[in-house]
């Protein structure tokens, strides 16, 4: 993402925050013609900068729903490896290496702790995976 300008930055931050603006509103907020955000739009999705487009749900309206961040340790050189079968696991959110005592922190979400208990298996067994601790997340101070 090194080769995006000050615009492709200031339209992935608005897309971030409502994917759903219309073209219209983006163009009048960035101060550029409907022209230009439709053809960086289309170039940072055919250049893979953008992935996707989804639905962000807020968390809240789902009392089941459950939600973890699990730190993971890894054994040798393996991170690659361990990285490529979590990316399997669509309960994973996100995934991030790290410095310190853990090599990789992951965002869990599920709408169960039956189907919460079956990723953390899963995690674990992942070869390469040496270590793990996780910790539900309760609750959240927006900020």
């Amino acid at each position: 993402m090194s080769d995006l300008d000050d615009l492709d930055r200031r339209l992935l931050a608005a897309l971030r925050a409502d994917a759903r603006e219309s073209v219209a509103s983006l163009s009048r907020r960035l101060n550029v013609t409907r022209a230009t955000v439709t053809s960086r739009i289309d170039r940072l999705v055919s250049n893979g900068t953008v992935l996707g487009f989804s639905v962000r749900i807020r968390e809240d309206r789902d009392p089941s729903f459950i939600r973890a961040i699990a730190f993971v340790e890894v054994e040798g050189r393996s991170t690659d490896a361990v990285i490529s079968q979590l990316r399997g696991l669509p309960e994973i959110h996100e995934l991030h290496t790290t410095n310190g005592a853990w090599d990789l922190v992951a965002d869990i979400r599920t709408d169960s702790l039956s189907n919460f208990d079956r990723v953390l298996a899963r995690m674990r067994n992942v070869e390469g995976v040496v270590n793990s601790e996780t910790s539900l997340l309760l609750s959240s101070a927006l900020l």
